[in-house]
């Protein structure tokens, strides 16, 4: 039992570091992404033009609500949500049924599109940045956009 409470004292010495979540990231490259786009039916056009932007992303919190908005030279996307509660992406041509949730030092937020596909966006965060992972779960597909903390 002594032996317990040695360990646990020198653990208590030592805090949790959260990494902070809120902030502007810049974009600064992609890993898979026209593939994934392709893999998901995205038709050409649209998906070379997503391929060539290079995002920033605005993280920001009042309250419990939570604010994500999307910056590229073509357009400006924001949504603002609770966690754990579902709210409605629009993107062309479709909307979305999504729920983001906080795990650690992760956002992930899951997309349910009219046909039922499933994409999951995981926003990762580090003291330098942020890697967001796409993941279409019938496919399998991934891509991953690196992001440097402003």
């Amino acid at each position: 039992m002594r032996l317990f409470f040695r360990y646990w004292e020198k653990k208590s010495l030592f805090p949790i570091k959260m990494v902070l979540i809120e902030g502007k990231y810049a974009h600064q490259k992609s890993e898979n992404l026209d593939e994934y786009f392709k893999a998901n039916g995205v038709p050409y056009i649209p998906r070379k033009m997503m391929c060539s932007t290079n995002p920033t992303v605005d993280i920001s919190k009042s309250g419990d609500k939570w604010t994500i908005t999307t910056t590229t030279m073509f357009r400006t996307v924001a949504y603002t949500f609770k966690l754990g509660e579902g709210y409605e992406e629009h993107m062309p041509g479709t909307v979305l049924k999504s729920t983001t949730t906080l795990e650690g030092d992760k956002l992930i937020t899951v997309c349910v599109a009219p046909n039922g596909s499933e994409t999951v966006r995981t926003y990762s965060f580090s003291d330098e940045g942020m890697i967001l992972t796409y993941k279409h779960k019938e496919s399998q597909q991934e891509a991953i956009r690196h992001f440097k903390r402003l």
